[in-house]
């Protein structure tokens, strides 16, 4: 059968249909776009390899490909990641990035330097539309879902402007926006990720958080297999409802039940938890003892998160005193607890921080604040 390239010159003049960038494509992606050109399946394992372990942008360093397909690529597609924009690095080294979005607003992602790894925390949606009430992103309303290119976009951009002194070992889906509420794009990003032929991480070092969009939870076990954090934030319905609103549609015992039904997936397989510690409000020995009961039902370790502050937010952090006794009584009940260290807070990219710059779509409004640079991980 004649390739796409071998009838061109006989063929009648195509249409120019829009550029087509090729970051929003996986591999399974990328050898279906490469057979509707007549092209052989491993053509997107070429691109992979070009375009995520060489850097590669441009279509005639591409050598491996014919003239013909390179002429193509040129003409139809390209590689488009979003733009850094804003860079600001605390004093602890932790880097923050504004990207700038094609249709004018912005995201945030953040990497977290330490000896042995290199975390980068990336967003999914332009906002969030989930209204928990102790981040900040939420008060930014929302905009849209990222596409797939944006998305890896940001690790593609964040890995460019690191160079090869500082490697990305680890993505957390802990950026702004709901993760699974734009499932598919945030997969395929997901795919390439753990790709042999893109980044190669372990799916044990990509991780995906939810506030508990359980029906997408239970899709997730069925497609893609990656580490589980949930953001627990509160041990009963009353408040967890105030807390993270989505509770109203998935109450804890569906929530649970979903986890329980990722940790099943894989041997050892443990989810973890998030909990922001707020003074007064979810830090009490009562509530330490119930998530010792909720927890027990699911194999799990605990992250508490010391609560970092906002403009406007009603919350204030539990004190470190009232920290250490609720991880102290997590620990003896046999709950691996640890405590989250506060990362770039003097730059605004601690959890619960990131803001970015968003047009808010969304029928509610918290007053915007637009800074071009935060972080809610």
């Amino acid at each position: 059968m004649l390739s796409f390239f071998q009838t061109m010159n006989s063929a009648p003049a195509p249409v120019k249909p829009k550029a087509v960038n090729l970051l929003d494509f996986d591999r399974k992606g990328l050898a279906a776009f490469f057979a509707g050109l007549g092209e052989k399946p491993f053509r997107a394992t070429q691109v992979l390899k070009w375009i995520y372990q060489e850097g590669v942008e441009d279509f005639d360093q591409m050598t491996n490909f014919s003239k013909p397909l390179r002429a193509y690529l040129h003409e139809h597609c390209h590689i488009a990641a979003p733009e850094i924009v804003v860079e600001q690095i605390a004093g602890d080294g932790t880097c923050k990035w504004a990207l700038q979005t094609s249709c004018g607003n912005r995201v945030e992602t953040v990497f977290i330097p330490e000896e042995e790894r290199g975390t980068l925390c990336v967003s999914s949606q332009i906002g969030c539309a989930l209204a928990c009430t102790f981040c900040s992103t939420a008060r930014q309303g929302f905009n849209r879902n990222l596409t797939t290119a944006e998305i890896i976009g940001q690790v593609f951009a964040a890995q460019k402007r690191l160079g090869a002194e500082k490697k990305i070992t680890n993505v957390v889906m802990m950026g702004m926006g709901e993760p699974l509420l734009n499932f598919n794009n945030v997969v395929a990003a997901m795919n390439l990720m753990m790709d042999d032929f893109a980044y190669g991480l372990s799916k044990r070092r990509v991780t995906i958080s939810t506030s508990g969009v359980v029906p997408a939870m239970h899709r997730l076990t069925e497609v893609c297999d990656v580490s589980l954090a949930v953001s627990l934030h509160a041990v009963t319905d009353e408040l967890r409802d105030q807390l993270v609103p989505i509770n109203k549609k998935y109450p804890l015992r569906e929530l649970m039940e979903a986890c329980r039904a990722n940790a099943k997936i894989a041997p050892r397989r443990t989810v973890t938890f998030e909990y922001v510690m707020l003074d007064g409000i979810n830090d009490s020995m009562q509530d330490a003892r119930g998530l010792i009961k909720l927890l027990k039902t699911v194999p799990s370790k605990l992250n508490l998160i010391p609560f970092n502050p906002f403009p406007g937010s009603i919350y204030r952090c539990s004190s470190s005193a009232t920290i250490n006794r609720f991880k102290t009584m997590l620990n003896d009940a046999g709950i691996v607890t640890t405590v989250r260290k506060t990362r770039g807070e003097d730059i605004d990219a601690a959890c619960g921080q990131l803001v970015g710059q968003v047009e808010d779509k969304s029928r509610r409004r918290f007053g915007n604040r637009s800074t071009g640079s935060e972080r809610a991980a």
